[in-house]
């Protein structure tokens, strides 16, 4: 069976270096993402991916972009959900309300989107491998980040949900649930935000995107024939749990 794997948010970051991985183990990568300039960027790098440009809050573009996607490579085998947003940094009482509206949306909505649209085709074929990006964030709350926590932590438990709705196939949902690494999604958030967040790795230092790929990379593949419905730590010490 060819491997076909679709990213979100693939045009940068942990998404593209997903990407990477999963093109160098052989799979087809279609790289979806907002930003077409950032599309035509990330495909220098990966000349042979398809490239479809998608909001992932909305369900439409979404169902176009798996038609698009399984018509240009084939039936998709492998999603990585990379596509998310942090907005601003603020207390609870001065949260903008349209802030919190687009970041459940994008982060958790486009998650349960994405899902509604590739399941359908996994389960008629019996075979599948979903990673959903959640954080860290999502199991123990950062002060000033209300919504991107809550959103994250929907995240794991829709990844709960779905991996034990599919666990008779073979198809695995997990989520992996990263400390910060250095990435575009800083320029979303206050410095003082930054290093609150580095202060809280024990490793002292933030994630590379290597590291989430290498992760992400086994658990896209074959061999990950057991585990689904979990959370993958990549926080370099700081969850508990």
């Amino acid at each position: 069976m060819d491997q076909v794997a679709v990213v979100t948010g693939g045009a940068r970051g942990i998404g593209l270096a997903c990407a990477q991985e999963l093109a160098a183990s052989g799979s087809k990568i279609a790289l979806w993402d907002m930003d077409p300039s950032a599309l035509a960027e990330a495909k220098e790098l990966l000349p042979q991916a398809e490239t479809v440009t998608v909001n992932m809050a909305d369900y439409a573009q979404i169902e176009a972009a798996v038609a698009t996607t399984e018509t240009a490579l084939g039936p998709v085998t492998q999603v990585v959900n990379s596509a998310g947003i942090a907005g601003p940094n603020t207390v609870i009482e001065e949260y903008p309300l349209s802030d919190w509206a687009d970041i459940v949306q994008i982060n958790l909505t486009g998650s349960f989107y994405l899902l509604r649209a590739v399941l359908p085709g996994m389960k008629e074929r019996g075979y599948g491998r979903i990673v959903l990006i959640a954080s860290v964030a999502g199991k123990e709350g950062n002060p000033n980040a209300s919504a991107y926590s809550a959103s994250k932590a929907g995240v794991i438990g829709l990844t709960k949900s779905a991996g034990k709705e599919t666990a008779h196939l073979d198809i695995a949902v997990n989520c992996v649930t990263p400390a910060a690494a250095k990435t575009r999604i800083f320029d979303q958030m206050s410095q003082e935000h930054i290093d609150y967040m580095l202060s809280k790795i024990p490793r002292g230092r933030f994630l590379q995107l290597n590291e989430a790929a290498a992760m992400i990379g086994w658990l896209c593949s074959k061999e990950n024939s057991f585990t689904t419905g979990a959370t993958f730590d990549l926080s370099g010490g700081r969850a508990t749990y």
